[in-house]
């Protein structure tokens, strides 16, 4: 089997209250792997907000003349080929958007011809994924934050979170208030500071929000930063979360070996794909370190499966119902993982005509 053509191009899609107050759009940056055999592979890197995907598009371009031609169920030696190219152009930010893509596209091509759903292939540990809803974006109001956790949890999700994007850190301490009273005591909160604090204000944060019992305090400082993510992660009670701005092994090896995080945060459509992905969680597992994937749940959902230290995927419920076929619905707080051969999704049939940006 040899690839014949990949089509490279990117969808808008519009989102809806409340997540279009902080972010009216998304793009997704989409990869369709064509062979001779009739078998294609979807792959997508998902850009929160839409922006840089012009550039994310142009270098999955220039990696996809690399593939052509070759057997795309030689998925690891054609990752290694085009994370060795340009070697002048690191595979992080940009480019490791561009490569996340065409790995997703190589591997529904190889579940397929195995028959397999890639959970399966890749040595599945349970067939069901616990999720949290997520959202809360610093522009919502109360009553906007409070019914998004609200709609999280009846459908069935224990965990929500939130971010906590306010100057004064006794106004994050009231929303998060708010909302734990909003939701009660069977459901768990989270915290995310997006990287807009440095050290001393991400330890002041912390401790005003110390005695609420939350899963996690996510990017506390820049992700350029381990050391200070790691500063941090000493000094507050609350354990850290990190890494959905980080791209390579290499990358998570130092927040481990530095103890910055208690859970690892590798976004398969950042982290050069699932074959990166999947060797991050791998390294984790040797240093009793949990994995909770970052977004595209429909996605993550096979890699939370393949590994015996995945928490929770994340849930955000923003994509229009005429985008994908297949897409996992959460029931009773989870994600049953799809037993369809690959990674089990689909563009809808109109979904290229009505959102493809020209």
């Amino acid at each position: 089997m040899k690839i014949t053509t990949i089509d490279t191009f990117t969808l808008r899609i519009p989102t809806a209250k409340p997540i279009a107050l902080d972010l009216p759009e998304h793009r997704l940056v989409v990869t369709r792997i064509r062979t001779d055999a009739g078998l294609d592979g979807l792959g997508y890197a998902l850009v929160f907000g839409g922006a840089g995907s012009e550039a994310v598009d142009a270098y999955a371009r220039r990696l996809a003349t690399l593939l052509v031609g070759e057997d795309p169920t030689q998925v690891g030696r054609l990752w290694d080929k085009m994370y060795r190219t340009d070697r002048g152009i690191r595979k992080v930010g940009v480019a490791g958007y561009a490569l996340s893509a065409l790995d997703i596209g190589l591997w529904d091509v190889a579940g397929k011809a195995a028959g397999l759903p890639l959970a399966k292939l890749w040595g599945a540990v349970t067939d069901r994924v616990a999720a949290y809803g997520s959202g809360g974006w610093g522009s919502y109001s109360l009553d906007d934050l409070i019914g998004e956790a609200k709609r999280y949890t009846a459908m069935g999700c224990r965990y929500y979170k939130m971010k906590i994007h306010h100057a004064d850190p006794l106004e994050n301490r009231r929303r998060v208030e708010a909302v734990k009273k909003a939701v009660g005591d069977g459901v768990r909160l989270m915290v995310d500071v997006n990287q807009k604090l440095d050290v001393d204000g991400a330890i002041r944060q912390a401790r005003a929000l110390e005695d609420l019992d939350l899963v996690w305090y996510e990017e506390p400082t820049l992700a350029d930063d381990p050391a200070g993510c790691a500063e941090v992660a000493r000094a507050i009670k609350i354990p850290v979360a990190t890494g959905e701005n980080n791209y390579t092994r290499f990358e998570f090896r130092d927040l481990i070996e530095r103890g910055a995080a208690r859970y690892l945060m590798p976004d398969v459509c950042r982290a050069n794909g699932f074959t990166e992905t999947l060797r991050i969680g791998a390294l984790a597992a040797a240093h009793q370190v949990a994995v909770s994937p970052h977004v595209v749940h429909e996605l993550s959902v096979h890699v939370a499966a393949a590994l015996p230290n995945a928490f929770l995927v994340e849930f955000i419920d923003w994509t229009p119902g005429d985008l994908f076929e297949g897409l996992p619905k959460c029931e009773g707080g989870a994600f049953r993982v799809p037993d369809r051969p690959g990674h089990g999704i689909a563009l809808a049939p109109d979904a290229e005509k009505k959102y493809r940006l020209t």
